[in-house]
């Protein structure tokens, strides 16, 4: 990375107070937002790549809430118990109330959801929804985040942040090896050119395994020009998979 760049994608000190004091993430560029993102994730132990936080946007300022993809991984990571431990139906809301053990520690979180008017179906997702809520918001309390989980999200109907245009130049780190990721427009750019070589997707994944790479959500940022050249230099078509073919009459 040269010296200019790197003090373009520098975070101010300022907008580092402002994060801290007041979780404001608006002032962030796209890639110190990303920046900022796996920061997050790597102090948590969390993988990026499978989306655990997103931008929400609540009393003017941007900030990340939890996914579903956190609160499992963080079960998963420490070891978290989640046990029901209450359910009842307190003025047309349905409550439940979860406890989480992490070692010798103990919390506790409900789950409500309005209940009135609903019948059947509806009623039935409401009741999931509340149990659902208690143990995300269980596990997020133990685990010491003191942030929204987004099935609260949906219950406020706030807005959720839209990636600007400008995001698609972020360079993603590789999980758990840290290095950099092709980002989304450099993915586009590697199905055009397959494209261009006759191939249907189907086609082009199946070229990409012969190559040894899993997926191009894999492919290392150094690793793009090569595997271009060679998506160029390609037959006309993908060799078939013998495998999949009808054997001999």
């Amino acid at each position: 990375m040269t010296t200019a760049l790197a003090t373009q994608d520098a975070i101010d000190p300022a907008v580092i107070a402002q994060v801290i004091l007041h979780g404001d993430l608006k002032q962030l560029t796209p890639t110190q937002k990303v920046s900022y993102y796996t920061g997050v994730c790597k102090s948590l132990g969390l993988n990026p790549l499978t989306k655990p936080f997103q931008y929400l946007i609540l009393s003017g300022k941007e900030r990340l809430y939890a996914s579903r993809d956190a609160t499992d991984q963080l079960r998963k990571l420490h070891a978290v118990s989640v046990q029901i431990t209450a359910r009842e139906v307190v003025e047309d809301c349905y409550v439940v109330t979860a406890r989480a053990t992490l070692g010798d520690r103990h919390d506790e979180s409900i789950g409500a959801v309005p209940m009135a008017g609903l019948k059947g179906e509806d009623r039935a997702n409401a009741m999931m929804k509340a149990e659902t809520k208690a143990k995300r918001r269980v596990t997020l309390a133990i685990c010491g985040l003191g942030m929204l989980d987004e099935t609260e999200v949906a219950s406020l109907e706030l807005p959720t942040v839209e990636p600007s245009p400008a995001a698609d130049l972020a360079i993603v780190p590789d999980y758990p090896t840290g290095r950099p990721l092709i980002t989304e427009g450099q993915r586009r750019k590697l199905f055009a050119a397959a494209a261009a070589k006759g191939w249907d997707r189907e086609q082009f994944r199946s070229w990409l395994a012969g190559q040894g790479i899993e997926s191009t959500t894999k492919i290392a940022q150094a690793d793009l020009d090569a595997i271009l050249q060679m998506i160029k230099d390609a037959h006309a078509a993908p060799p078939p998979d013998e495998s999949d073919a009808e054997p001999p009459a």
